[in-house]
């Protein structure tokens, strides 16, 4: 498959400076990149799982490990590199984790990713920045409609109120430095945001998730227990906002200004489930995965409903999703794959997916 044609050719020998590559989404980003002929060059700490999507990837890219805080090194990275786009995943990204260590959460989270405004401010090749937030950036009122880009942003827990805390500075940043009226006089650079929630898919072994978490357990023949069976989100898979962050960047890379804002990238409102129900789908397709539902009050506060609404993205970008239906299935078969037959199915479920996006007609397939 020539996938080095998705996006109009945009990433075909562009460079594209990633940070955070050794995660989950960054690692499945990495791959897509340089399947399209991208020069990607990672920065981000060294994998913290073992087994590691990334290492098991082996892809061959300039990846360079180190923290987002230091601003030296950053600067120095970025500098030598001259990247055309910038795609910044690196990240604390764990809720729990946060409650641990709030401030290294903070610092991670918003002083880190002004670091990396910093530097680039600094690198003239750069024409886009797309930074990674996440749902949970909205003041969760627990409605029943989706939350839109405009809504009012907060967060209960330090993880969220910390991506809070960037999307706020990223648009103190866009107004101050990368203002879209100046564009073209004072600075080259369109920067934008994108906000997306309970990314599952192969690859993913961080703790205290829920989907890792089922896995792990299924691959030694345990049960897990499962704290919140009601809770309900809006599940997608890997490559589901992995397609928008591309799809807008190709706007960005043109020079479009419109598109210098905060984007939704979600499912649709058929594949908002409730953890009870994922756990039985991807027991449809695992057998040995083995659920104990333990209803009680949690340590942590824990939202029960969260969506989005992606009627921008929709309407303006022209993005849809392509695996409403297939999510869980794909995870699954992913992990047992993985498990019984020591076999990756990174690259085989990205051709797929591209496939898939062809027979919908995905814009940016065509």
């Amino acid at each position: 498959m020539v996938k080095n044609a998705l996006f109009n050719s945009i990433f075909s020998g562009k460079k594209v400076f990633l940070t955070g590559h050794t995660g989950f989404k960054g690692s499945w980003l990495a791959l897509w990149l340089t399947q399209m002929g991208a020069i990607v060059k990672g920065y981000s700490l060294a994998p913290n799982t073992s087994p590691s999507h990334w290492e098991l990837l082996n892809l061959d890219i300039e990846s360079i490990y180190a923290d987002i805080r230091d601003r030296k090194t950053l600067e120095k990275e970025l500098l030598s590199f001259q990247p055309d786009i910038v795609f910044h995943l690196a990240a604390q990204p764990l809720v729990r984790a946060s409650y641990a260590n709030p401030f290294e959460t903070y610092e991670t989270n918003v002083i880190g990713t002004m670091a990396l405004y910093e530097a680039c401010r600094k690198t003239d090749s750069i024409k886009a920045i797309i930074s990674i937030s996440t749902d949970k950036c909205y003041e969760n009122k627990e409605w029943l409609w989706g939350y839109r880009e405009n809504d009012i942003l907060g967060g209960y827990d330090p993880y969220s109120s910390s991506k809070a805390c960037a999307e706020l500075m990223t648009s103190s940043y866009r107004r101050s430095f990368f203002n879209i009226n100046e564009y073209g006089k004072t600075h080259n650079v369109l920067l934008a945001t994108v906000r997306a929630g309970n990314v599952i898919g192969g690859g993913d072994w961080a703790p205290d998730r829920l989907i890792p978490d089922i896995m792990k357990a299924a691959a030694i023949g345990k049960s897990v227990h499962i704290r919140n069976p009601k809770a309900t989100r809006p599940w997608q898979h890997v490559l589901e906002p992995l397609s928008g962050y591309l799809l807008l960047g190709q706007h960005l890379l043109n020079g479009e200004k419109s598109f210098a804002d905060a984007w939704n990238f979600g499912p649709d409102y058929k594949s908002n489930q409730s953890v009870k129900d994922v756990s039985f789908y991807l027991k449809k397709e695992w057998d040995n995965i083995i659920t104990e539902f333990n209803i009680g009050i949690s340590e942590f506060h824990e939202a029960t409903l969260l969506m989005l609404d992606c009627t921008k993205a929709k309407e303006l970008l022209k993005w849809n999703p392509v695996w409403n239906n297939q999510v869980f299935s794909k995870t699954a078969e992913w992990y047992k794959e993985y498990y019984t037959n020591s076999k990756l199915l990174s690259l085989e479920q990205l051709d797929e997916y591209i496939t898939d996006a062809k027979k919908c007609n995905s814009i940016w397939s065509n």
